[in-house]
């Protein structure tokens, strides 16, 4: 179920700063351009997440 969240808020996120970017920019906004780069976002993510340790680190 994380990752359909993960995955749901990325695509919001970033279709959302793909629409500012390309409005400020002066271009037209592309569907598939922002759905490209929730996806690859949504996997760098998820590969970050799963990189960091779960353990709390013990203090000597």
């Amino acid at each position: 179920m994380k990752f359909f969240w993960t995955f749901f808020w990325t695509f919001l996120l970033v279709h959302m700063a793909t629409y500012v970017v390309s409005s400020m920019q002066g271009n037209a906004y592309d569907f598939a351009t922002g759905s490209w780069l929730a996806i690859i976002a949504t996997v760098i993510v998820i590969a970050i997440a799963n990189a960091l340790p779960n353990e709390p680190v013990e203090h000597h």
